[in-house]
Formats: structure tokens, sequence, C-alpha cells
């Protein structure tokens, strides 16, 4: 069926309301009970298969059409970030330290429409699953609902995501093969001493002098580790210790995060810190603890299916292009492309050298493109379900 843009265009107004709405109302993750409720009282409205509560707040919304056995996931976050806006805008966050300063509103709002769309056509020969994940900012709501049987309970044999991006010009869409996101790993120092007197350091191990040469060593990893024909990164972010101008603390803490494309490149940064630790260790006769916690996965799109979102891609916008190199930020989709294969992408804001980037206190979402991103949706759905197949 030919994609009728005016139509969907139509649809905005009303879902740009709905965007607006769970913008002035964010949730944190796990606590998206108003969201959920707004997406399955909209998803019911269509006549979906509706259910709650997957993986805590998560909503799948089930709409099939012909005889065909195919399936596809289509996947938008609901969860706000843990800090206050500075935004100005009418709909502007109403729950302190609560905001949506990642346009995952948007992404409800343009599943929504998608959904929309599709239930008033039915184009498509299968079954697609509309998935509303919570809690995305660095809690793995993705995993919550795949351990709760999401893949089980409602197979997919592709899933397909998108996220607004400031950076790209906006109406424009980008993906590519394999690695699109980074793996974010986070690690955690203690290093402790006895603490003693400034006056008298040779009487005490110091903690703070041990911290510091942790952070020129760590910073080095990736430089003397790591082959220059690899990528990673690896930031020491916060260090802690010490009360008093004239006292050598007992304790230090450091922590970090480090992002990688591969799982071996983790291996080696990982292994690196834990024998840098224990070398400063016996040097400075401190005693060091290393926490290394890998938090997401890198997030690496299937080969045919980036393909097929750049196909849908190019058929509803005029600037539809593969990514030239991956983003060091990360996104727990990559949970749902372990377990089936997929592809996520990126649509395009606009943004000028001084305006807002994801989550800074003043971003917004950009309603201009939400009728770009469901036509996306709509469109994949079509190319990956067709009815004549």
């Amino acid at each position: 069926m030919r994609l009728d843009h005016d139509e969907i265009a139509a649809l905005v107004p009303a879902l740009t309301a709905i965007r607006r709405d769970i913008h002035a109302h964010p949730e944190l993750g796990f606590e998206e009970h108003r969201t959920a409720a707004i997406v399955a009282a909209e998803l019911r409205a269509l006549g979906l298969a509706v259910t709650t509560g997957i993986g805590g707040t998560g909503v799948v919304g089930t709409l099939r059409a012909g005889a065909s056995d195919r399936t596809l996931g289509l996947r938008a976050d609901m969860d706000a970030l843990p800090f206050h806006e500075e935004s100005g805008v009418p709909h502007a966050s109403t729950r302190p330290g609560a905001f949506h300063g990642c346009g995952h509103d948007g992404h409800v709002a343009m599943l929504l429409g998608a959904a929309r769309r599709l239930a008033a056509t039915r184009a498509f020969a299968g079954t697609i699953h509309f998935i509303f994940q919570p809690a995305e900012e660095g809690q793995a709501g993705a995993r919550a609902m795949i351990e709760d049987g999401l893949f089980d309970r409602f197979p997919c044999d592709r899933v397909f995501a998108l996220h607004n991006w400031p950076d790209l010009p906006a109406g424009s869409i980008r993906t590519r093969p394999g690695a699109i996101m980074a793996a974010a790993d986070r690690f955690d120092i203690v290093v402790t001493g006895k603490g003693g007197h400034a006056a008298m350091p040779h009487q005490t191990p110091d903690a703070i002098l041990a911290a510091a040469d942790l952070v020129g060593q760590l910073n080095a990893i990736v430089s003397r580790r790591i082959p220059p024909t690899r990528s990673a990164v690896l930031s020491v972010t916060q260090i802690a210790g010490g009360h008093a101008h004239n006292v050598i603390p007992a304790e230090v803490r450091l922590t970090g995060t480090v992002r990688t494309f591969d799982a071996d490149v983790q291996d080696i940064i990982e292994q690196a810190i834990r024998a840098i630790a224990a070398g400063v260790a016996l040097a400075s006769g401190t005693a060091i603890d290393v926490r290394y916690v890998r938090t997401y996965p890198a997030t690496i799109n299937d080969a045919a299916c980036a393909a097929l979102a750049l196909e849908a891609a190019a058929a509803v916008c005029g600037d539809a292009a593969e990514a030239p190199e991956p983003a060091f930020t990360s996104e727990d989709f990559s949970f749902m492309l372990q377990a089936v294969p997929g592809a996520y992408l990126w649509l395009g804001q606009g943004r000028e050298p001084d305006s807002p980037a994801l989550h800074h206190p003043r971003y917004d979402f950009n309603d201009g493109v939400m009728d770009t991103g469901i036509a996306w949706f709509v469109e994949l759905a079509e190319r990956a379900l067709p009815a004549a197949g």
C-alpha cells in the first residue's frame, strides 16, 4: 500500500498533545504507571490485544492482519531522566527531579501513531507487537522485559527501534550494520590505607597518592593496551576522599565508565584495571578493591535488518543514509538485539551549535519530525510483513 503522508500528518496534532502531556508528567524507570496506562488505553481503543506489567511497567499491544505467521516487534522506551528541567516550555515537567530530557516521550507518541495508522489500514500480513519498554535509562528495562518472557510470550522474527538524534538534520535518518552504540561498563575502586597526620606521611600508606597514581595509569589503558585499529573510551568521572587539610584519609573512592564495541576489548580493559590496581596496591602499601560491572552490551545491528530499515527510511524521507560511525553512548535495546535480529536507527531532530543536546536540562523533543518517525515505523512494518507475500 502506498504510504499516504497527508493521512499520517493528520495524526500529528493529537499525538503531539499526548507527547506533551507525557512530557509534563514524567516518570522514572519502573515507575511509568501513568504513561503505561495512557499507552494501554490508546492501544485498546484501536482494538489491539494489550498486555501490561511486563518487566514491571512494560506494555505490549498486538495487532494481527492476514493469515501469515510472520511476526515483527516495534519498540519505544517510556522513562524519563532523574534531573530538573530548565526548558521553560509550556509543557515543562510538573515533577521536580524528573524530566524527559532524552525524548522518550516522543518515542512513545511516534509508536502510538504507527499503531493508529497500521490498525486503520491493516496493509500487512502477520503480527506486529508494539513494545513499550520501561527503564531504559540505566536500569535495563529491556532485559527485565525479556526475563519476564517478552519474546516467549510475544515472538518476534525481527525487532526495530529508533532514537531521536539532535546532532542530525531534522527529519533525516541514519543507521548502520554492526555496532551502532557502545557497551557501557562501570568501575568503582576503593583505595584503603590507615589514615594519619599529614605532617607524618611516612607513618601511613597514602590512599590519595595511590588514587592519583591509579588515575594516571587508568587513563593510559586505551592508548597503550588497545590496538589503534580498535575503539574504546575509559573515563574516571568521580574521586572522593579526605575531610581535613591536615589529615591523610584512610579511604579514597574512584568511579568511572568504559565504552567499547567488542567483548574482547572489554576483557582487555577490565583485566588491565585489575592488574594496575594490584600493582599500585603493592607499591603503595594500600589495599585496593575493584568492582567492575558490565551494564549494557554494545548495540549490534543485524546487517539485513539495517538494510531493510534504511530502505524504509529512504521511502519516507529525503535524507536517509548509512551512519559513518557508531556512537559511544549506550542503549539497552542491545539486550533485545542479542535475543532477536533487528536494527536501531537515529531520527534527526536538527540542532543549532548552541542548542541543547540529549540529557541537557533544556532539551525537548522536536514535534516537527514526528510524522517522519511514524511514517518510518509504518513503511518498515509493511515491508517486513508484505500483504502480498
